[in-house]
């Protein structure tokens, strides 16, 4: 047992910062009553956390570098555990939304230190064992989000949903201390702090801007001003990569069709598997009436199948060419998600349930793959970027996709409420997208406002679903990875490269 305790803090440490990715979701009702939060803030209750935790990630690997993982990892998590606590005592949206972000600032530091700390702690065939459990709980864990979400907010309060973070917390710096040895630091190794802050610009602008444009329309010049900055911020970070002596990520691996596509199949995961999910339970709780727990467990069949998947592909599939396991995956997460758009004013949760079923099993194939694939993507040299690059952009694509198919629902919603007459269309909508539903039954009929909601999820999961089956193409046709890693690579535990033909 005293072999496996690094491992067991490492995977607490992740299980936590990756489920509160998703766990607010069934909490969002509740917290839109609690504090007066509107779609907008609740909108960047989720988005905040994951973007900071996108725009901070290869910083703090490359901070790691400097300080040590262990010093790191340790650090990120009692801010982690702070910031959890400023989250259970926001006395509203504001409060809320800024610890929010300090929490993906911890996250951040802890995400990017978990597999060197692996690597560090084990070899062979342990080494390869504690990866796999790594990768099963990073892939369970945003997926069983909703459900422990529904169960803390209705048996306790929405706030636990930040409070159980501190003794998880207090046990991951417990046994890090005790169970890891203090790491070696990278002499000569400099942060690239420009990189990092132009990189946090264009993410922040760019998710900032789909918001925006959700309230105030996509041609507003407002809409178009944040754009242009994200535009040149992007710009900048080019500029700046090209010039660092450190850079955060080697230009010239984009290059590279392999690595472009495990980079768009990051972005398409996150967005497609989970972007629609907070809509969907907002529906089932203000609309439907379903309680926390109800809402969570009407969401179940996503956690469940998932997390079937992940343990079944781990050791069916584990000689599986990647872009097939990935593509494959994502193929599943865009049908299964397609599958969802099948509602009506007089549905219940029990249509969603296939769907969500398909795309968990899409879930369970590509989560523990996709870092496998990034690192097959790119000489060997560059695998510790090409990890911590799809990270980034797994959480990127789960902001992005928050915001955007927020944008669709509501846009759709808008649209159906103005054919039934409803005054105020548009702000209507952002009210009843935001948990608003029992406000508005009192000027407008139960029928609009289901109609309504089913057609904006409706909307926004078609376009989801055509993300999903785009990215999985992409894999399958510009993947190329050998179908099972070389025997010397499996004792040596490093990546494949991969030839492009």
């Amino acid at each position: 047992m005293r072999k496996w305790r690094p491992l067991i803090a490492v995977c607490l440490g992740t299980f936590m910062l990756l489920l509160d990715v998703t766990v607010v979701i069934v909490a969002l009702p509740d917290m839109a009553s609690g504090l007066a939060a509107s779609l907008t803030e609740l909108q960047w209750v989720i988005d905040i956390y994951a973007l900071v935790l996108a725009a901070l990630l290869l910083g703090a690997g490359a901070a790691a570098d400097v300080v040590g993982p262990r010093r790191m990892y340790v650090a990120g998590t009692a801010l982690f555990a702070l910031a959890s606590l400023g989250c259970g005592l926001a006395s509203g949206p504001g409060s809320l939304i800024a610890m929010r972000g300090v929490q993906g600032l911890g996250a951040a530091a802890m995400f990017a230190t978990t597999l060197s700390l692996l690597a560090a702690a084990y070899e062979g065939r342990d080494r390869s064992f504690a990866l796999g459990i790594w990768g099963a709980v990073s892939g369970a864990a945003a997926a069983l989000g909703p459900v422990l979400g529904g169960v803390l907010t209705q048996s306790l309060e929405w706030r636990w949903i930040f409070f159980i973070n501190l003794p998880v917390s207090v046990a991951a710096v417990w046994l890090t201390l005790r169970a890891i040895a203090p790491s070696k630091r990278a002499g000569g190794r400099r942060v690239d702090w420009a990189g990092t802050a132009a990189f946090a610009l264009f993410a922040g602008a760019a998710t900032y801007g789909v918001v925006r444009a959700g309230s105030e329309g996509w041609a507003s010049s407002r809409t178009g001003l944040t754009f242009s900055v994200a535009a040149l911020a992007l710009a900048a970070f080019v500029v700046i990569e090209r010039r660092a002596a450190h850079p955060l990520i080697d230009l010239s691996l984009f290059r590279r069709p392999s690595f472009v596509a495990v980079m768009a199949a990051g972005v398409a995961y996150n967005a497609a598997a989970f972007g629609v999910l907070p809509y969907t339970s907002i529906w089932l709780q203000t609309v439907l009436g379903m309680s926390p727990v109800g809402a969570g467990l009407a969401l179940l069949p996503l956690a469940a199948t998932a997390f079937v998947a992940a343990a079944v592909s781990g050791r069916l599939l584990h000689d599986a060419p990647h872009r097939l396991v990935i593509g494959g995956g994502l193929l599943l997460i865009g049908a299964g998600t397609l599958g969802q758009a099948v509602l009506d004013a007089d549905s219940g949760w029990a249509p969603l349930t296939a769907g969500l079923a398909v795309a968990g099993i899409g879930v369970g194939l590509v989560s523990p793959g996709l870092a496998g694939a990034a690192l097959a993507s790119v000489p060997p040299r560059n695998a510790g970027m090409a990890g911590g690059s799809v990270n980034t952009f797994r959480q990127l694509g789960y902001a992005l996709g928050v915001a955007v198919f927020g944008t669709v629902a509501t846009a759709r919603m808008s649209h159906s409420l103005e054919r039934a007459g409803v005054d105020g269309a548009t702000e209507a909508a952002h009210t009843l997208a935001g948990g608003g539903a029992g406000v508005l039954r009192h000027t407008t009929a139960e029928e609009a406002l289901r109609a309504a909601f089913a057609s904006g999820l409706n909307t926004a999961a078609v376009v989801a679903g055509v993300v999903g089956l785009l990215a999985g193409v992409a894999v399958l046709v510009w993947v190329r990875a050998s179908a099972a890693p070389p025997a010397e690579q499996v004792r040596t535990n490093r990546p494949v490269a991969v030839e492009r033909r």
